[in-house]
Parts: C-alpha cells; sequence; structure tokens
C-alpha cells in the first residue's frame, strides 16, 4: 500500500482530506505501516473515537454542508438551503451525513430528513452523531483515496 511509504507530511496531507482533525490524520499516520485497508480502516475509526472536543470541533469546522444537485427541482433546492441554514445556526458547524450506499436518487430525500431529524437534539446529543457521521465520512473518503474508487 502506498499509503504506508509516503513521507509522514505526504500521509497527513491525506488523512486531513478525510477528516480535518489533525490529532486523528497524525495520529493514524504514526501507527503505519498497516498490512491492510482494513486495518487502516480500524486505525482510523480508533483514532476518532476519542478525539477531545477541540479537535472534533476542528474537524467539523473544515466540512462544508452538501449543497443540493443543479438538477434538482428548484422547490427541493430551497428546503435543502432552509434546512441547513437552521441546522448551521443551531449547532454552530455543517450538517454532516455520510451517504455511502445511498443510491443517487434517494440522497437529497435522505439528507433533508436527517437535518429533520436531528434539528432536535440536544447540542451534546448532536455532536455525538456528528461525530459519528464524521467517523463514516472519514472512512469513505480513506477508502476511496487508497483505492482510488
Amino acid at each position: 500500500m502506498r499509503f504506508n511509504a509516503a513521507t509522514s507530511e505526504l500521509a497527513e496531507g491525506l488523512l486531513l482530506d478525510c477528516c480535518g482533525s489533525r490529532l486523528w490524520a497524525e495520529r493514524v499516520a504514526a501507527h503505519r505501516p498497516y498490512p491492510t485497508l482494513d486495518a487502516l480502516l480500524a486505525a482510523a475509526d480508533e483514532a476518532g473515537y476519542d478525539l477531545p472536543r477541540r479537535d472534533l470541533d476542528e474537524a467539523l469546522s473544515r466540512e462544508t454542508s452538501a449543497l443540493p444537485h443543479p438538477d434538482a427541482p428548484p422547490a427541493a433546492r430551497t428546503a435543502l438551503r432552509a434546512a441547513l441554514a437552521a441546522y448551521e445556526s443551531s449547532f454552530g458547524h455543517a450538517f454532516v451525513i455520510s451517504l455511502d450506499g445511498v443510491p443517487a436518487g434517494e440522497r437529497l430525500d435522505r439528507v433533508l430528513a436527517g437535518i429533520r431529524s436531528r434539528l432536535g437534539n440536544e447540542r451534546e446529543e448532536e455532536r455525538v452523531v456528528a461525530a459519528e457521521e464524521l467517523r463514516r465520512l472519514a472512512r469513505t473518503r480513506l477508502t476511496r483515496s487508497i483505492t482510488g474508487r
């Protein structure tokens, strides 16, 4: 796996593209070499489970909320923008959700439903949910980065 042979700087840069926490990237890069992709993903999960508050905040601050596809109906684009604004106003960070395995035609509905259900969360409860979604996103991004798919 080329990731194992990369310099620390390059490995951490690749990891920061997957999850915006420097601590997370340093932890994952420091434990190379990984014998398999599954071992790398397990280490990425482990590094994400106990991120201190400031590091989770750092990662969340580097995320951006997904914008609706340009082909989406105008009403759907308006609804998504309004829901994202409400979420970001309530929680102070972008809405993060892993859509891995969700068919393209269902993604907008899944995002809207996710925002609506999570807007009712208390601030700390939402941090836990957002952290889990961020871990899932990091896994997907890391897999794509390593495999090229």
